[in-house]
């Protein structure tokens, strides 16, 4: 009877998840490795005086995607979580106060924007089958491939569809020709503010943000963003995955060409295959020796990196009406902004901010008659933190929001916690601190990315945000199955 393989996995975000469990369910004893005390990445949890905080993603899209994972294994995400979509999907509060509700029916949606600018529901309907069309080529055809070859983007239809997914153009271009309102380009725009790069530097590809925001919805499961990673965790140990927690992997151990194992907290572990969800630049240039690394520093050096971010947790002793589920501040310059993160970084002058309220909606994540708020400010990769820096944008967000909710917010904060660019390298040995890898730009899309094999080590493999298909939760998710395919394979 032929062996089974043994196959370590680093880091248990929702690639290092979706990789052991795709590894598991295929035969093979997998382990994986946590240097943190709870499971999920960036996307654990926790809780403090009554509330219970997602510390990492908020926004639930494209939820066939994660219909399709858990069917692989016989489950529905019914089995784990009641899936509620949200209407208003989110709001938008521009300059003066003025508040746009993005409704979830696309019929209100064209009547929304025609209210806005004459003329423009039609083209938004144009725009949104353009998108779809994209969505699906993309999803169908890119996302699932191990980019190691153009070769493997030969083939017809994908060629075919070169032209129709707009590859070569900008998606500030296509929206700017189509929408001349400040307010509804803005609204547009705002899905790839986190892919790395301005709108006027984005493929029009990435409209297809567009599609999974306006038309497939925005989503939340009760119960918070974790129960994503109480789902996965679930289906791993039915597999038979083993999990260690508190494990640092201080070294991937290698011989001959070949990885032979990890040191754990000072011990060495024997594994045939290993899988590194970590991120990918610690990998390389912490976990190897430099003489097995995939990159060089100065490739690192020259990558376009998606943005940092400077986050606050609060527990708020007051329910806070204006308030929806999700609320983006758009009261400040857009460009300004984007221009201090990907132009010439610096901490923003008068930066944009999101506000999630996630007990808008779940009444679990926060005493009764009070506000679970999670605040957060885009920023470039890379900047230099400090606390006097961080307080001094909290104490202009509580000026913001107060203003706006009529309400002096910040006296009512019983709980409150930062989360900066030192945050992101300590917790999640994270390039420059940044929270959403690497920008997708056209030089790092598809096979342009890092690799997901190592070129000199026959059995290491990466998946993750830094590598193919690229950062968000469901791209992660299938991330990791691309990998463990690939590795079971080669």
């Amino acid at each position: 009877m032929k062996r089974k393989s043994h196959i370590a996995v680093i880091g248990s975000g929702f690639s290092g998840l979706a990789a052991a469990a795709s590894l598991a369910k295929a035969g093979c004893d997998v382990e994986v490795f946590e240097k943190n005390e709870a499971l999920g990445g960036r996307a654990r949890q926790f809780s403090a005086k009554g509330y219970t905080f997602d510390m990492g993603p908020s926004w639930y899209w494209m939820p066939e995607v994660f219909e399709k994972f858990y069917n692989k294994f016989g489950k529905t995400t019914a089995d784990f979580y009641e899936l509620k979509r949200l209407d208003p999907s989110y709001q938008v509060i521009f300059k003066g106060f003025e508040t746009v509700k993005i409704p979830a029916s696309l019929d209100q949606l064209y009547s929304l924007f025609e209210s806005i600018e004459k003329g423009s529901a039609e083209k938004l309907k144009n725009f949104l089958a353009e998108a779809e069309y994209k969505y699906k080529v993309g999803m169908e055809e890119f996302v699932w491939k191990p980019s190691l070859s153009v070769l493997e983007f030969m083939d017809r239809r994908v060629i075919s569809s070169l032209f129709k997914l707009q590859m070569f153009s900008s998606i500030s271009k296509q929206i700017r020709s189509n929408f001349k309102d400040a307010r509804l380009r803005q609204i547009l725009e705002f899905p790839v503010l986190f892919l790395g790069e301005k709108p006027q530097n984005t493929p029009a590809l990435y409209s297809l943000m567009n599609y999974a925001d306006l038309s497939l919805g925005t989503w939340y499961p009760q119960g918070g963003m974790y129960q994503i990673v109480k789902a996965m965790i679930s289906i791993c140990k039915e597999q038979g995955v083993i999990f260690h927690e508190s494990s640092d992997v201080q070294k991937i151990a290698v011989n001959n060409k070949r990885a032979k194992g990890l040191i754990v907290n000072g011990t060495e572990r024997t594994f045939d295959k290993i899988i590194s969800s970590a991120d990918y630049h610690f990998t390389d240039t912490q976990l190897l020796d430099s003489q097995y690394s995939n990159y060089s520093s100065q490739y690192w050096e020259t990558r376009k990196m998606a943005p940092s971010s400077l986050l606050f947790y609060l527990g708020v002793g007051q329910k806070l009406d204006k308030l929806k589920h999700h609320n983006l501040f758009f009261i400040e310059d857009f460009d300004q902004h984007a221009a201090q993160i990907y132009d010439s970084p610096a901490w923003p002058d008068a930066p944009l901010f999101y506000v999630c309220c996630p007990s808008k909606t779940d009444a679990s994540v926060a005493p009764k008659g009070k506000e679970n708020i999670f605040i957060l400010i885009p920023i470039a990769p890379g900047l230099k933190d400090d606390i006097g820096m961080q307080e001094k944008y909290y104490s202009s967000i509580m000026r913001t929001l107060s203003d706006y909710c009529g309400i002096e917010i910040e006296e009512k904060v019983e709980y409150k916690r930062n989360f900066s660019v030192n945050d992101f390298k300590k917790e999640y040995n994270s390039f420059k601190g940044n929270a959403y890898g690497l920008a997708n730009t056209l030089m790092q899309t598809a096979f342009l990315k890092p690799r997901i094999k190592n070129n000199k080590i026959d059995n290491l493999y990466y998946t993750g945000q830094l590598s193919v298909p690229g950062p968000g939760v469901p791209p992660s998710i299938i991330s990791g199955q691309v990998v463990a395919d690939y590795a079971l394979k080669n």
